[in-house]
């Protein structure tokens, strides 16, 4: 049977107790990260360390790295990668930006990742999203500089291989969350769930898996199961063609499938016009596919969210309020913490003890405990990733998920984390 290894809430307690690991000195999470002037990482490059003698070193006189999306591809990883930095200083956190047609730029991408391996002061890059490319950047780094920690947060090629290269993988539990969302669904009294895609993120295993899970939890709650495809963001279109096509076609497929059907999209492009017509429309958002309250809501709803950066409660008290005007309680969900945000600062978080001598690479109660700075009241859960057809348990790759929040008048919380997924589930392909 599936084991649970991954089940936790994340209290105040814990928080300190990780804290006892560092020093006094260790400045808090910044309420808000203001907006980066302009810098070489805004257009595809690292962005450059300031002098020693500017302020402080950290323990250990080291660099951690962390490669994120741009903010129109994936904000959150990239606000995230920033209230890292906003707390270690930037003499110690280099940012990077891997370009947004990466699939196109796969060897500026894989560059980008490598080239920090020359900083002779790194010892961690972590890549989040861990798009195309990001296996053979880790293998390029390792073969010249073994000491430095790779970690993938939500990586896009075949676990087995890039497993291989990382020293750690962490991934949304796809399975586990493919269930969840369709029991949500079904909780909530939709009849339908239509998926949008497209060819690429269907070729993925993550993707292609969720699907399979996807269709079966319909077939066991007496839902149907529909798939939708719609435009590549990274192909010539872009994010502008990419998000326009959603626009245009959400109020028909609301009109055909009607408005008790929940939508669900492959891509972060796609949600906040997703969001915006079903707000307007009719129809169910359970959650994104990197969910968050930053995660399409803001565009969607029109909210400047720019005075509380890194304050989710606040952050979801605006987001909450302007669902319930206009119209959308009860159909709209999220996790309360971005799971963007919360990955590329707590992996980085994580890395950070790893160098320090604080905690192991692959033991998940230290990984739960760097997650808990940036998501202190979160309620987390998740195993580790096992191959369905090798069958084999790999030990260094770690699925999680967070528990989904319904806004409201009141809002909730839907539970998942406490709910037992069936075991079949985790052996579909």
């Amino acid at each position: 049977m599936k084991k649970k290894i991954l089940s936790m809430f994340l209290t105040l307690a814990m928080c300190a107790g990780l804290c006892a690991c560092g020093t006094e000195a260790d400045p808090p999470v910044p309420a808000a990260v203001k907006e980066p002037t302009a810098t070489k990482a805004d257009e595809g490059g690292a962005e450059p360390t300031k002098a020693a003698s500017d302020g402080k070193k950290d323990e250990g006189d080291f660099h951690i790295a962390i490669v994120t999306g741009s903010y129109a591809q994936s904000e959150d990883d990239r606000r995230g990668a920033e209230a890292f930095q906003a707390r270690y200083g930037e003499d110690n956190v280099l940012l990077a930006i891997y370009p947004d047609n990466f699939t196109e730029e796969l060897e500026t991408t894989i560059q980008i990742i490598v080239d920090l391996a020359d900083d002779p002061d790194m010892k961690a890059v972590i890549v989040n999203q861990a798009v195309d490319g990001t296996t053979e950047a880790f293998r390029r780094i390792k073969e010249k500089r073994p000491d430095i920690l790779c970690i993938a947060g939500e990586a896009y090629e075949d676990f087995s291989e890039i497993a291989e290269v990382a020293d750690l993988v962490v991934n949304s539990d796809f399975v586990a969350r493919g269930y969840l969302m369709i029991r949500s669904a079904h909780e909530l009294g939709c009849e339908n769930f239509v998926h949008i895609s497209f060819p690429r993120h269907l070729s993925y295993e993550t993707v292609a898996r969720q699907v399979s899970v996807m269709k079966a939890a319909c077939e066991e709650f007496g839902m149907n199961f529909v798939m939708e495809t719609a435009p590549d963001p990274t192909t010539e279109v872009g994010v502008p063609g990419a998000q326009q096509f959603i626009t245009e076609h959400v109020p028909e497929w609301v009109e055909s499938y009607g408005k008790k059907t929940a939508f669900f999209c492959t891509n972060d492009a796609h949600t906040e016009p997703l969001i915006r017509m079903l707000l307007k429309h009719g129809g169910y958002f359970i959650e994104a596919d990197l969910p968050s309250p930053l995660m399409g809501y803001p565009g969607a709803l029109d909210l400047d969210l720019a005075g509380e950066q890194g304050d989710f409660e606040k952050i979801n008290e605006r987001v909450e309020k302007a669902i319930v005007a206009g119209g959308g309680a009860g159909r709209f969900g999220t996790w309360t913490y971005s799971y963007g945000y919360t990955v590329s600062a707590g992996l980085a978080e994580h890395a950070r003890n790893v160098i320090l001598g604080q905690s192991s690479i692959s033991n998940i109660e230290d990984l739960s405990r760097a997650y808990g700075i940036f998501s202190p009241k979160a309620e987390w859960n998740g195993s580790c990733y096992t191959d369905t057809a090798s069958g084999e348990r790999l030990e260094n790759t770690i699925l999680i998920y967070q528990d989904t929040y319904i806004f409201g008048d009141p809002g909730y919380y839907m539970g998942t984390t406490k709910v037992e997924v069936p075991e079949r589930y985790f052996s579909m392909e």
